[in-house]
């Protein structure tokens, strides 16, 4: 296969082959993301060709006996690539996998607004079946601070797209991203726009300060700070309390989070705020994943 640079992916993919379709993201420009900073990961969206000989070697490894039953499109956010070439790559995966049952892909709110819906649907008919969106905050004033690039209606609207062409939607929300100034406000709007979102599936993970990035520099400045962990833990409780979802897998068990939790909501909504409750009142240490158990 050819993978160039560092290939990230969600953790329920764990199990799916890794195809990269573009390098880096086309939009690279978040505070707290380091992800894509390799100069050989400058966006662009690879060969036909490249791809096309990776789907071939993906065949030959299925037809070996090697099961291949999920395929993760990548890079950062493969869904900004034009809809007849990413039509073009779900057909030969049809095509040369037959096996494979599900294609996911990251894709933000600008990406997905960008397709229309009869475009989604044309996708979704030829094997895209999951869309991964880190909407990171429903604070607006946080959004802008990190850069994300989009608006809190906007990821709303990208949700409502989703649904009406059938994908199925997993989004990412990032604990502390606020920091201490926009803890309480960045908590409600988040619990606020998850629940006009309605996701099946929700991701919440920590806020890591990587070295060298603009959130870095701005927590040298004294600019950010990071909340302590019971203060995270205060957020994830918000989010958990005022989130209402038809029927979501809420996890909270990024390698990232210092307390996880792997929820279905609303089902498990009292129980998982009755744990996160003894935690919050006897501030033990012990109770929290250290330090060096944690990471992105």
């Amino acid at each position: 296969m050819d993978h160039v640079g560092s290939i990230f992916r969600p953790p329920s993919e764990a199990q799916s082959l890794l195809l990269q379709v573009s390098l880096g993201c086309s939009h690279n420009a978040c505070t707290y993301c380091a992800m894509y900073d390799d100069p050989a990961q400058h966006f662009r969206i690879k060969p036909w060709d490249t791809v096309a000989a990776d789907i071939d070697e993906t065949a030959r490894l299925a037809e070996s006996g090697t099961p291949v039953r999920r395929v993760f499109l990548c890079d950062g956010d493969a869904l900004i690539l034009p809809t007849d070439h990413l039509a073009r790559i779900l057909a030969r995966l049809r095509e040369r996998v037959p096996s494979v049952r599900r294609v996911g892909i990251y894709g933000d709110a600008r990406s997905i607004l960008r397709k229309t819906t009869a475009e989604l649907v044309q996708l979704r008919e030829l094997g895209l079946g999951i869309v991964y969106h880190g909407a990171e905050s429903g604070d607006d004033r946080v959004l802008d601070r990190v850069n994300k690039g989009s608006t809190a209606d906007e990821a709303a609207a990208a949700a409502h797209r989703l649904r009406e062409a059938g994908l199925r939607h997993s989004v990412m929300v990032m604990l502390g991203l606020g920091g201490v100034a926009r803890s309480s406000e960045h908590a409600a709007a988040t619990a606020a726009l998850l629940s006009e979102m309605d996701p099946p599936f929700v991701g919440a993970l920590t806020t890591t300060v990587v070295p060298g990035t603009p959130l870095a520099a701005a927590e040298a400045a004294g600019d950010f700070v990071l909340p302590n962990p019971w203060g995270l833990l205060e957020e994830l409780r918000t989010l958990i309390r005022e989130s209402v979802f038809s029927r979501c897998r809420f996890h909270a068990n990024h390698a990232s989070n210092y307390l996880p939790l792997s929820l279905n909501l609303p089902a498990d909504r009292e129980r998982a705020l009755a744990a996160l409750d003894g935690v919050l009142n006897r501030r033990d240490p012990d109770d929290l994943v250290p330090e060096y158990r944690r990471g992105l």
